[in-house]
């Protein structure tokens, strides 16, 4: 097969359209962070505070309704929702005069120089040890007066977030419904009051715990947002392709069951661990990343869920950082996108620009996670890596205007999939797609947003099909008299200087880093080739 001249190359590109394709649904959900502080060992408040701007990180949720933090945000243009802890619920819920003191102390001071949208009165009551329970709507009215009394209700929400377990069924999704023990004193009165006031009901969603405990009947693409067959409700026929989209379904339904289907949503906590018990199935950084990562995509990129469609995702992530101080299983302690020290546990796009390739708001703190070069040693090349590749459900237009910018403004090195090149076959524009996007997703670093493209890529933490065995060929032409090849799982070994590859393999140019993988429809493939394979 003849070989394209590095011109040649160049000319071909000339005729592609160099133009970006963004993504920026008017629909676009939004994405917080709950900032934790169960730890000794975390940056002072105004540090956090840096930390957050320099992310893209907008919204941000308490615990508590600290001081030093209100303070530290006041000015910043982050938008935080305070608590009210479960300990002082009774309290709240029998003296007016308590809410009263609690709101001149914690909100009256700060907002609106600091940006309080929302009170979260107690968290996950239904399940508190101490049965506060019977103290929440009481408490959530009289919160709502003492905003009333000292002016700042207008812009201040009241909610307060439940688990999951208040749901006595949750599949098939359509039969969602609440506890019958909850339902007449206490989640009726809650969803009255939101109605009453336009507040949101507050959720705490984690597909982990789910796919956790039933890895034999759930599929883990299937909780990390991957590539996957879906799951049809028997009732009435939705087809969810995740599971946190089935776990809020559930609520909606249980929710429209008692005739509360005008409520609004926010998912006010989601995460997966980075890493876990020996027995803690699923936990890991590769699985945090995909699934937190692909659920920012998921919410900034538009859209409802299957039972309601044209309802925006308001999320907040699990955490900010790992708190070395909860107890329990080692996941509690590592849920952080970051850790103590600001350096960030894995890298993942967090705002729409960078969704959308454009420049990630930080360079992560931890310095380039730039592609592991083959080691001499023999290692597995794979080792902590991530691949980029295409996404056939966005459809041709949005894939060819991925593949365009990659091959052209991106600078991906797209020679092996022209015409007569080692991965032009198969040749089908999800394959070359995938070649491409990967390609720049490595070059740049696996850095944040590279692998996106406007919806038409994701990442996936396996390696791609194909990849298991390779041969790997450089010309060391311009290299010097080193001449590498691998041979299953890429390990290195020295070829005779007098070895003539360009004889063997061409000479129209060296192509360096070409990864057939996850494109080729057998394992065995040219990983680095010359101009001819």
């Amino acid at each position: 097969m003849a070989a394209l001249t590095f011109s040649q190359f160049l000319f071909l590109l000339s005729i592609f359209s160099l133009s970006y394709f963004r993504i920026a649904r008017s629909d676009s959900g939004l994405i917080g962070v709950n900032y934790g502080r169960v730890a000794d060992d975390l940056p002072p408040p105004s540090q956090a505070v840096q930390l957050l701007k320099a992310n893209g990180i907008n919204r941000v949720k308490l615990y508590d309704a600290d001081p030093a933090v209100l303070t530290a945000l006041s000015g910043s243009g982050i938008s935080v929702t305070v608590a009210l802890p479960n300990e002082n619920l009774s309290a709240a819920a029998a003296d007016q005069s308590f809410t009263d003191n609690w709101v001149q102390s914690n909100i009256v001071p700060y907002h609106p120089q600091t940006i309080i949208e929302a009170i979260a009165v107690g968290n996950e009551v239904f399940v508190d040890p101490k049965n506060t329970s019977p103290f929440l709507v009481p408490a959530m009215n009289n919160v709502y007066n003492s905003l009333l009394k000292f002016n700042v209700k207008s812009s201040i929400k009241i909610s307060s977030p439940i688990a999951l377990s208040a749901l006595q069924t949750s599949y098939p999704s359509s039969a969602g419904s609440f506890k019958s023990d909850l339902i007449e004193p206490v989640i009726k009165p809650m969803l009255n009051f939101l109605r009453q006031t336009g507040s949101p009901l507050m959720v705490n969603a984690y597909p982990f715990f789910a796919y956790e405990a039933n890895t034999d009947t759930i599929s883990l693409d299937y909780a990390l947002f991957r590539d996957n067959n879906g799951v049809t409700d028997s009732n009435n026929g939705l087809v969810y392709k995740s599971l946190f989209d089935a776990q809020i379904d559930a609520v909606f339904a249980a929710m429209n069951a008692l005739s509360y289907n005008d409520i609004k949503m926010v998912i006010s906590e989601t995460g997966w661990p980075s890493k876990g018990d020996e027995n803690e199935n699923g936990a890991g950084e590769a699985n945090a990343a995909a699934y937190n990562g692909n659920l920012v995509r998921r919410v900034l990129t538009g859209g409802g869920t299957p039972l309601k469609p044209n309802e925006t995702l308001n999320v907040y992530l699990f955490a900010l950082f790992n708190e070395d101080q909860k107890s329990g299983p080692t996941s509690e302690r590592n849920y952080g996108l970051f850790y103590p020290n600001e350096q960030k546990v894995y890298d993942i796009p967090l705002t729409l620009e960078a969704l959308n390739g454009g420049p990630a708001s930080a360079p992560p703190a931890n310095g380039s996670k730039s592609q592991v070069p083959l080691p001499p040693d023999g290692g597995d090349v794979a080792a902590g890596q991530t691949w980029c590749v295409a996404n056939e459900e966005v459809g041709e237009e949005r894939l060819q205007a991925g593949l365009d910018y990659a091959c052209g403004e991106g600078g991906a090195d797209c020679r092996p999939i022209q015409p007569g090149a080692t991965c032009y076959d198969p040749n089908s524009l999800v394959a070359h797609a995938s070649y491409a996007f990967n390609s720049y997703y490595q070059k740049n670093a696996r850095g944040g947003g590279t692998c996106w493209f406007g919806g038409a890529a994701y990442v996936v933490p396996q390696r791609p099909r194909g990849e298991a065995e390779r041969e790997v060929v450089y010309d060391s032409g311009v290299w010097g008299d080193w001449r590498r090849t691998g041979v299953r799982r890429a390990r290195w070994v020295g070829l005779p200087t007098f070895l003539n590859v360009e004889r063997l393999f061409g000479s129209g140019g060296l192509v360096v880093g070409a990864e057939c993988g996850q494109i080729q429809p057998t394992l065995w493939f040219w990983f680095c080739v010359g101009g001819e394979g």
